[in-house]
């Protein structure tokens, strides 16, 4: 019944909450098997082609059944044999009757489990790297919106010195730029394990080719190639080398360290009500106060990246313990973080595509904050111009310095706004420059290049980063949840 197929059994809310029906689609069994046929497929092709005796026959027979895998056969099987490999060996072969005596020729079961694997974790970046481009895309077009709006910069979480809005998104996109280019490093790193046999040695197709060792080489190149991949590695052991993994979620926790960042931002400027992720006209952000908008697309991306950063610990365990040629604790765990690490990556890009195209900016807001500080930061301005007006540096500064500590007090003890600049046009002191002082507090001259910096870097880092991507630019992220 509906009831417990659905609600009676734990299912992972990465695939039944969150992630994308591509990723979703890639890490299933539907896709695992069909490309273990696929793999089988590929062997017997080349084999034949390099004489062993199979038919045109067999490898049509082959090439028929690749979808239809009778899944409850294979998991019978599998209850029988404690082998899943053999299992669908089995069900493979009761639908190819002919072609049964040849599949699986030499091979071992890594032979299809670990170069499915390879092919799943390129077919995962493949579907990241557009994801991760229509985010720096979306963010790229808000840092130029924004390149010259002044806004607070905050170091140790305190006021300093001015920065813009898209100054800030910058250094997001730096970040973004930066995991765009491990990515597909990492996708382009990877090899395809190939046609190795038991331990690696190529051995057990060396006997089928009667001592021919190009015949053999040939061999792996031609699967390889036939599985759309440049290069096989040259040595395996049983598997391929668990540092692949440690290379592969390693770019993804380092994606997960820069979306955290980002989307912590964005909650601590929400909470200054300068900027807010897109909110729904009929959202709730609390049951108990209504009033509430709460960054629940950021604090999504924050708690997912923890899980995604926190998952690369597996493949570096995984590494470490395997012994010799391999061990099968390797299997059970990188059931798990291989295609979770995919799948949570998947979600965080998708959700903070979401919130990039839809962020919300509030310019009074961010004004009233520089008010409030700007006169502290400007004194260097004005001393400078009593100075040119024939004041003393000294005697300024010490006027200065006992109007600043007054505001402060002010500000702090009484919760009162910054009076800095009345006191200072107040002060007959200062009445020689009380004519540059709107000019002085202009925000804008406190911002130095950051105008400047926004143009420069998108034109020059973050644009041409984007164009292989071009053709996928117009999707948009609807979040169900």
């Amino acid at each position: 019944s509906y009831e417990s197929e659905w609600f009676m059994k734990y299912r992972s809310p990465l695939v039944s909450r969150y992630a994308s029906k591509e990723m979703a689609y890639n890490f299933s069994d539907r896709n695992k098997f069909t490309t273990w046929r696929r793999l089988w497929l590929y062997l017997a092709k080349a084999e034949k082609e390099l004489g062993l005796p199979i038919t045109d026959a067999q490898v049509s027979e082959m090439e028929s059944h690749l979808e239809d895998i009778d899944f409850v056969m294979a998991a019978e099987e599998e209850r029988k044999l404690r082998h899943d490999v053999m299992a669908h060996v089995h069900t493979f072969a009761h639908c190819c009757p002919t072609a049964a005596p040849i599949i699986h020729l030499g091979a071992t079961s890594c032979y299809v489990g670990d170069n499915t694997d390879l092919i799943m974790l390129r077919d995962g970046f493949d579907i990241l790297l557009p994801k991760l481009a229509r985010v720096i895309d979306r963010l790229a077009n808000f840092a130029e919106k924004y390149a010259d709006l002044p806004t607070l910069g905050f170091t140790h979480y305190q006021p300093a010195q001015l920065t813009t809005v898209g100054k800030r998104a910058c250094l997001w996109l730096q970040d973004l730029v930066m995991d765009t280019r491990n990515l597909q490093r990492a996708r382009e790193d990877l090899r395809f394990r190939g046609v190795k046999g038991t331990t690696g040695t190529q051995a057990s197709f060396l006997q089928l080719f009667q001592g021919d060792h190009e015949k053999v080489e040939e061999l792996d190149w031609k699967v390889t190639e036939m599985a759309g991949f440049k290069k096989s590695y040259l040595v395996t052991g049983q598997t391929y080398s668990r540092k692949v993994d440690i290379d592969t979620l390693c770019v993804l926790a380092s994606l997960g360290a820069t979306v955290h960042k980002i989307c912590t931002d964005i909650r601590l400027l929400a909470n200054l009500k300068e900027i807010e992720e897109p909110f729904e006209k009929e959202q709730i952000g609390s049951s108990a106060m209504p009033y509430k908008r709460n960054p629940m697309r950021a604090e999504r991306c924050c708690s997912l990246a923890r899980h995604l950063m926190a998952l690369v610990s597996d493949p570096l365990q995984t590494a470490s313990v395997q012994w010799l040629e391999r061990t099968l604790d390797d299997s059970a765990n990188r059931r798990i973080s291989l295609p979770e690490s995919f799948l949570t990556a998947d979600i965080i890009l998708s959700t903070l595509q979401n919130i990039t195209e839809g962020l919300v900016v509030y310019p009074k807001v961010i004004e009233r904050h520089i008010r409030h500080e700007l006169p502290f930061m400007a004194t260097e301005n004005i001393i400078m111009a009593v100075v040119k007006a024939g004041g003393n540096r000294q005697d300024c500064h010490e006027k200065i310095r006992v109007l600043s500590q007054q505001a402060a007090a002010v500000v702090k003890q009484e919760g009162r706004d910054n009076d800095l600049l009345a006191r200072v046009q107040a002060d007959p002191y200062f009445t020689p420059i009380l004519g540059q002082l709107d000019a002085l507090l202009d925000p804008k001259t406190f911002v130095g290049r950051a105008p400047q910096q926004v143009t420069r870097f998108l034109s020059e880092e973050v644009r041409p980063v984007l164009e292989p991507y071009k053709s996928n630019m117009d999707v948009k992220i609807e979040l169900e949840l």
